[in-house]
Parts: C-alpha cells; sequence; structure tokens
C-alpha cells in the first residue's frame, strides 16, 4: 500500500473519555498478543516491528510504530462480521518521548469510516482505549477488513508502542427473541445438502464400519476422488499420474459403500493430466458397465489454482478449461446424456485473475474484468456450452490464523456468494445461465494445515452453522471435507483455541475399524444430529434471533412436525431464549436433541455417554422458553397438527 493521506471525518471525543465496557474475554477476537493473532496481518507503511521488546504492556513483545507524515499502522483481515463485537480495545504507550496524535479508521470492504482522533500520547505511560465500533462506523457489518493507525499532524513522530488489542465481545442479553414462522416457507431441502467427501487414500472406506457410520448418520451425498488428487487421478489404474502404486481406495470400492448406502454421488474427472477421453470411458464403465447411475460429474477441482496440476500449454487458464470444458462435456454426455455435468468457479469478478491478457466485459456493467469465472463464463457462451452447474469451495480461514470467534461469525455470508455466483451466471451466459445450478463441493474451517481447531466442538458448531445459512440460499449441495483423513500434530494447536485434542485432522471419524465414540469428532456427531433436523424434500422455513451468538434455522418436515436448530456459540454462558412460533399450532411437549460440551467431555474421560443426548421440553404456549447450553447444537422437534407423535 502507498503512503497517503485520506480525508475523514473526525469525532471530537478523545478515546480516553470513553467509557470500558465489560465483555467476556472467551469469546473476544485478539488482534495482537505478542504477535499478530487470528489472521491478522500487517498491511503498514509507517515503520513498524510488531515484535519489539523495548516497552511492553504484558507477554514478551508489543508493535513499535514509528511514523512519518500521514503514515499509519494497518492491520488487515479477511472480512469480518462485526455483529456481537462492541469496541475496539488496545493498550497505547508515548515511548520516551510522547505527544503523538493519531486518527484510528476502520474500513469496511477496503472503505474508509469516521475517523476517532486519539493523543496526545503520554511519555512512559501504558493507557487503555476502548473505542466504541459505532463510533468507528463499523458495528454491526459483515466486512471490516482494515484498522488504521494514522499519523494526524502530518510530521513525524517518535516512537510509540501498541499491546494487547483485540476486539471485545458484547455480552448476551438477559432474552434473547427468537421467532420462526411455520408458514413462512423459503426453499425445499436437497438431499446433497448432506454429504462427504471421500479421499482414495482412505484404506478403512470399503468396510462394514463405514456402512454403520454413514447409516447412522443418514449421510446423503458423497464425492470421489475429491481434491487436488482429482487433477492427477486415472480412474482406471486407481493410480496418480507418474505413479507406480495405486491408491488404498479404487473407484468400485468406493461405489460398493456408495451404493449400499443410496448417496448421491458427484465425481471428479481429471482435467489437470487427464483427456475427455479417459473421462468419458469413466462415464461408460460407472454407469452403462457397472450401472452404478452416478448423475454428478466435475471437470476438474479448483483449477484456477496454481496449486492444482495442469499439463496444458497455458496452466490455470480460463480461456482454456472453457474450451476443454466443452469437450468433455461433449464426450461425456455422448455416453450418458442423463448425467450433470459442472464447472469450477470462484466468487468476484476479480478473483483468480490468472492472465493479464485475458478478459471478458460485463454486458450489464460495460466493465472488463479479468477473474477466472467472468473469463470461463464468457468464453463458455462464445463457443456455445453450458455448464449443468457449477461447482465452489468454501474455506474460512487461512492456516496459522484460527480463530474460533471469527469461525463461529463466518457462516454468515453465504447468502452473499450466491448472489455474487448467481449474477455472474446472469451477467455473463444471458437467459442460459438461469439453467445452471448452485453446488458447493467442499466447505471446512481452514484451506490447508489443519490444526486442533478442526477436530474440535467449534467446527462442529461452524458446520451446523454452515449448514443452516447454506439451506436459506439456492445452493443445492453441501459436501464436507472430508470422511476420513489423517491425523497432523505440528499445525495450530495454540491455547487459544478451544479444544483437547491436540492434532487436527480435516476428517470426522478416525481410521479405527470398528469404530468406538472416541473415534468420532465432534463434526461427525453434529452431522449425525442434523438428521434430526432436515433431510431431502422438507421446507426450510423463515427463523430469526436478535442475538447474533445464537443461530435459529428451522425446517417444516413432511410428517408435520417443525424441526428449529438452535446454535448456542458462547463458550461459557447458557442462553436465555423466548421463542415464538407462528403458523403452528404446537404440541405442549416437543422432543430435543443435543451435542454439546458435556458429550466431547464424555469422549476426553471415557466417563459418560460421547452420543447425542435426547430430552423433552416443556411447550406450554406458542411463546415459550429455551436455554441451550454453551457450546452446543440441539434440535427441537415441535409436533403440530395431523403430526405423528412417534420416530424421529
Amino acid at each position: 500500500m502507498k503512503p497517503h493521506r485520506v480525508p475523514f471525518r473526525y469525532l471530537s471525543a478523545l478515546v480516553l473519555s470513553f467509557i470500558i465496557r465489560s465483555a467476556s474475554a472467551q469469546t473476544d477476537l485478539p488482534i495482537y498478543t505478542d504477535s499478530l493473532v487470528n489472521g491478522w496481518q500487517n498491511w503498514s507503511w509507517a515503520t513498524v516491528d510488531t515484535g519489539s521488546t523495548a516497552v511492553v504492556h504484558s507477554g514478551a513483545k508489543s508493535i513499535a510504530v514509528t511514523a512519518g507524515a500521514w503514515t499509519a499502522l494497518s492491520l488487515h483481515h479477511d472480512p469480518i462480521d462485526t455483529h456481537g463485537y462492541s469496541d475496539l480495545t488496545f493498550w497505547i504507550n508515548g515511548g520516551p518521548v510522547g505527544g503523538q496524535v493519531f486518527t484510528v479508521v476502520a474500513q469496511l470492504g477496503g472503505q474508509g469510516q469516521p475517523a476517532v482522533k486519539i493523543g496526545p500520547l503520554v511519555a512512559n505511560t501504558w493507557t487503555k482505549m476502548v473505542i466504541p465500533l459505532a463510533n468507528l462506523g463499523v458495528a454491526n457489518k459483515t466486512n471490516l477488513d482494515n484498522i488504521w493507525f494514522q499519523e494526524a499532524t502530518g510530521t513525524n513522530q517518535p516512537v510509540c508502542y501498541l499491546d494487547d488489542a483485540s476486539l471485545s465481545a458484547s455480552p448476551p442479553p438477559a432474552v434473547v427473541n427468537v421467532t420462526v414462522d411455520a408458514g413462512a416457507s423459503i426453499r425445499k431441502v436437497d438431499p446433497r445438502m448432506f454429504g462427504l467427501n471421500i479421499a482414495i487414500w482412505d484404506s478403512a472406506f470399503n468396510t462394514p464400519t463405514s456402512k454403520l457410520l454413514l447409516d447412522e448418520m443418514n449421510n446423503q451425498a458423497l464425492r470421489f476422488p475429491g481434491g487436488s488428487a482429482s487433477d492427477v487421478y486415472h480412474w482406471a489404474t486407481n493410480m496418480s499420474d507418474g505413479q507406480t502404486w495405486q491408491w488404498a481406495t479404487n473407484f468400485d470400492a468406493f461405489a460398493n459403500i456408495a451404493t449400499q448406502t443410496g448417496a448421491k454421488v458427484f465425481i471428479t474427472a481429471n482435467y489437470g493430466t487427464g483427456t475427455p477421453q479417459e473421462a468419458a470411458d469413466w462415464v461408460r464403465y460407472s454407469n452403462k458397465t457397472k450401472k452404478y447411475g452416478f448423475k454428478y460429474w466435475e471437470v476438474g477441482n479448483e483449477n484456477y489454482g496454481t496449486w492444482e496440476a495442469d499439463k496444458n500449454t497455458r496452466s490455470n487458464d480460463p480461456v482454456t478449461y472453457a474450451n476443454r470444458f466443452k469437450d468433455y462435456y461433449t464426450q461425456m454426455k455422448a455416453v450418458d446424456p442423463s448425467i450433470k455435468i459442472g464447472a469450477v468457479v470462484v466468487t468476484g469478478e476479480e478473483s483468480q485473475a490468472n492472465y493479464a491478457d485475458e478478459s471478458a466485459v460485463n454486458p450489464r456493467t460495460g466493465a472488463t474484468h479479468h477473474g477466472w469465472t467472468p473469463v470461463m463464463l464468457a468464453q463458455m457462451k462464445a463457443i456455445g456450452v453450458v455448464p449443468d452447474y457449477i461447482i465452489y469451495h468454501r474455506y474460512a480461514q487461512g492456516p496459522g490464523g484460527e480463530s474460533d470467534s471469527f469461525l463461529l461469525n463466518s457462516s454468515s455470508t453465504w447468502a452473499n456468494d450466491a448472489a455474487s455466483l448467481r449474477q455472474m451466471l446472469t451477467d455473463y451466459l444471458g437467459a442460459d445461465g438461469a439453467k445452471v445450478e448452485l453446488t458447493c463441493t467442499e466447505n471446512n474451517s481452514v484451506y490447508t494445515s489443519p490444526g486442533k481447531q478442526s477436530t474440535s466442538l467449534v467446527n462442529g458448531l461452524f458446520f451446523a452453522d454452515s449448514l443452516g445459512n447454506i439451506l436459506k440460499t439456492e445452493f443445492n449441495s453441501l459436501i464436507w471435507w472430508d470422511f476420513r483423513n489423517g491425523q497432523e500434530t505440528s499445525n495450530n494447536n495454540s491455547a487459544s483455541l478451544y479444544g483437547w485434542r491436540q492434532y487436527g485432522d480435516y476428517g470426522i471419524v478416525t481410521s479405527a475399524v470398528p469404530a468406538t465414540a472416541a473415534d468420532r469428532y465432534p463434526t461427525y456427531y453434529v452431522q449425525k444430529l442434523t438428521k434430526y433436523f432436515a433431510r431431502g424434500g422438507e421446507t426450510v422455513v423463515a427463523a430469526s434471533s436478535d442475538y447474533v451468538g445464537l443461530g435459529v434455522y428451522a425446517v417444516r418436515k413432511n410428517d408435520g412436525t417443525l424441526r428449529v436448530m438452535f446454535i448456542n456459540k458462547h463458550p461459557s454462558t447458557k442462553l436465555n431464549v423466548s421463542v415464538t412460533v407462528k403458523g403452528l399450532k404446537v404440541d405442549p411437549i416437543a422432543k430435543t436433541y443435543t451435542y454439546g460440551i458435556p458429550q466431547d467431555e464424555a469422549a476426553r474421560t471415557g466417563v459418560g455417554s460421547a452420543d447425542i443426548v435426547q430430552g423433552k421440553l416443556n411447550v406450554p404456549a406458542q411463546t415459550f422458553t429455551y436455554a441451550p447450553s454453551p457450546y452446543s447444537v440441539s434440535i427441537l422437534r415441535l409436533l403440530g397438527p395431523g403430526g405423528s407423535s412417534s420416530g424421529d
């Protein structure tokens, strides 16, 4: 970022006069504690040392800032949802000289908001400062991405120090108000919303244990071989490109479990090192020779990314991909016209702009864009091919920057992703874009090198919230990465992250055969829990909460019942919830299904049940109270007129 002066409106109040607000430290989002944490990055253009030991408030280090005229300490993060946070809190020291004056500026999507002046700073004195996010213009927003501390006088300043910075969490309200409207239909549930990726290295997949685990959780969809391995995998030999040994799970082994469990299936054809003929032969073997009837076929995996194998003359090129996609589409459909074939995309018209000499003009806006998706779609339009669906992958965080608080607030933007993709389909494919469905075939918390958060209860809550939010969009699948993967002990196992397992694992279960209760991670139990919430063919209905720390989602089932999912994202507070149900006269007794801290602790200690707990709740009227436990997911089964009182 170039040094520059940005005009901002000033607020008259000094930070020193702000009232310090109490908040639960467990749900704060730390920014700096001896280093930048939780995904915050140094984008400064002042002279900054983020590991200074000269003057510290706590711990061993602080941020030393030597600011020239109009320069700034700039802290950047991927867009943060600020619902649930109240203040920016930090400690600042004027250093040996003091007298510095700064403006604190927060940005939404790179756009500066009203500035708050601080200073003159006091020499050799630590001062705690608490700036309400409302004063910075970023309260209750979804896209906070920068915080600046900018020199405000136009002169060079002596060194000062900043330490212990965080976004302070708002305390839970005394009463959380929830409204569920059983008559306000949003969409039908697609069974592909409940799926898992299957890895070719899973040596335990083709076993009775896998079938038992998948049946127990009522899994509905599977994807194979998935991931970057897809672009080097040759299905007929069960080997990767240039490899001399076979993988643990071949296609028929995968198909054996997939067909036994009745799963909808996504198959990812090799684009990076494969050919359209190889993919067509795979369709023929699968659906003609073996009669598996697998319907959904993807051309490649994340081919916009330089991490993907790609032997084309121009690798990771959207024009090449579009041209070759047409060949895959034509040859595969010639074998089985009933299959659906998908193309890979990313959100944003400038995302993954791999080649400066390729562009597409948006017919609606007239703007020129270089991103993967616009260029690919424009080329498809030009050559006359339309994918049956587009394939989106979503990971919330990068490795080393994991934050429990950030993760549990990250799923609120699924609707934004759906809108971005739909708009590009409409803009670049015209009327044909309406025929293309949206799918997500990979989702998890961190895009590589999973640490302890991936095996913690927090990741289970994140899955539930991701499911609840995507069910309110037009996406038709949510395929979690993955079923089994493998434990990794050397990634982010920070004590700042919740959880007792000192290892990461993308899988939801271990490779133990047979699997015990402790071999199932929280993500398994929460996915199992969702079978009591929703399945294909049912109806998503409106549900809302006035507290961001409580996710609430609802489905009207075909048996006359209403299922409401509550996600308490607070680690230590049982919430007092007032629930009002509209559009359905409910029976006075509701069933409950819960997974949370006690069950996760039972897996750790071996004492008690690690499985889902079932219970009952009195529902005396259309408005009733419910108290979901901290860090828990719970389902309420509310019986309406004509509903069956038996079964789940």
